[in-house]
């Protein structure tokens, strides 16, 4: 089976796909320095053929826990953190019941958000 090139996003939104797609929109919705540190990230995730290949990536991609269980974070500025979950169907899992990072090729980005509070 030939390997992806790179993962494959989709997203929660028109709206938050519209927001990340276009420099005009990203720049309005979070600011320049922010909105060039967003795409940064994002050009990160879609050169990653899987989840694995964003372990060393800047932004400390990781997993989120308890009410945001099976969502994984990557660090933006602040508290402010890009959301995303696996969106393999179906979900590549570990013995122990984990998500299988090797084995994500598609994610759906959820939002853009500072859930530590305001």
């Amino acid at each position: 089976m030939p390997r992806r090139t790179a993962i494959e996003i989709s997203w929660s939104s028109r709206k938050l796909e519209k927001a990340c797609s276009d420099d005009r929109q990203g720049r309005k919705q979070w600011g320049a320095d922010n909105w060039k540190l967003l795409r940064r990230r994002l050009a990160a995730l879609l050169g990653a053929p899987t989840l694995s290949d964003m372990a060393d990536s800047p932004g400390k991609c990781h997993p989120l826990h308890a009410d945001r269980g099976g969502e994984f974070a990557i660090s933006l500025w602040g508290s402010y953190r890009l959301i995303f979950e696996p969106a393999n169907d179906p979900l590549p899992t570990l013995g122990d019941g984990g998500i299988d990072r090797a084995r994500v090729t598609k994610i759906e980005i959820k939002e853009v958000v500072d859930y530590h509070g305001e």
